[in-house]
């Protein structure tokens, strides 16, 4: 037995904006009947200043999907339409403090829903759209491949329960299961590529300098790392810059203090941070 929230179970006994707006700015249709949920968004905007200030929803589902659809008519009334167009199915699912991994698809639907109005609002060819949304892969809910492409990337889901879960695809007859995990392959791998170029970026050396590099290590010596020691009575004086090595002395308290290695290995890790990540900094004795 799933074990519903207390908000949920508020959201689907106690529905908040149920009904039709019969003038509507928007309009997003999602799911069907014979697929087992649908869900019919309306939206009236002030066309002033892009508010949504009214939402209601008619759905035909399970309790979680009533309960989902009511908490987003909530969240998205006074936002603008550009602030709407951020909110997620995590997000809908977090408003009503969680969803049973089974009903995620409720959450998904509401997001899908919302995501057509706005395109209805925008004037956007959602028959275009359809268009573009790849081969048909679950035949028995019809899901498309970049409906799944989309919940796999956005929720980090990694296996065909996880995207039954999301968005009911694959939940029947089962022989989408293949293509399913094709898909989930593709997506950990370019995600897998994205996380390589963005940890090589965060690796790469920063374009500097040597006159600039030498004017930053001086800079960063006299206004950050000088009135740290000075506040415990100690000093440092900058010796000598050669390539990514800078040698310094320690004046003061810090010269004859017990936690002299200590010192130096913060002075290194503030210029790493605000210089360069290879700088190498050796303490020199006169």
């Amino acid at each position: 037995m799933w074990e519903y929230t207390d908000k949920v179970k508020e959201y689907f006994l106690n529905p908040k904006n149920v009904g039709v707006i019969e003038d509507a700015d928007a309009i997003g249709d999602v799911g069907s009947i014979s697929c087992g949920d649908a869900l019919k968004l309306m939206l009236k905007i002030d066309k002033d200043n892009q508010e949504i200030v009214d939402a209601k929803f008619q759905t035909f589902g399970c309790g979680s999907a009533i309960a989902s659809s009511s908490a987003l008519t909530e969240m998205i009334i006074g936002k603008t339409v550009s602030e709407a167009e951020e909110i997620t199915n995590q997000n809908i699912a977090d408003f009503l403090g969680g969803l049973p991994k089974e009903k995620m698809h409720c959450s998904v639907m509401g997001q899908e829903a919302l995501e057509a109005a706005i395109a209805d609002y925008r004037g956007i060819d959602l028959k275009h759209i359809e268009e573009e949304e790849g081969p048909l892969i679950c035949k028995c809910f019809g899901i498309h491949e970049k409906m799944i492409e989309k919940t796999v990337m956005e929720n980090n889901l990694k296996s065909i329960e996880e995207v039954t879960n999301y968005t009911k695809a694959g939940g029947a007859c089962q022989t989408c299961h293949p293509a399913i995990e094709d898909i989930i392959e593709k997506v950990w791998k370019v995600k897998g590529q994205e996380a390589h170029v963005k940890e090589e970026a965060s690796r790469a050396k920063p374009t500097m300098t040597n006159l600039q590099k030498i004017a930053l290590i001086t800079e960063t010596i006299e206004k950050e790392i000088r009135p740290m020691l000075a506040q415990d009575g100690g000093d440092i004086e900058l010796l000598d810059i050669v390539g990514n090595e800078v040698a310094v002395a320690l004046r003061g308290q810090c010269s004859s203090c017990v936690s002299a290695a200590y010192t130096m290995e913060n002075v290194e890790e503030k210029l790493r941070e605000m210089v360069y990540p290879d700088i190498v900094v050796r303490l020199q004795n006169d």
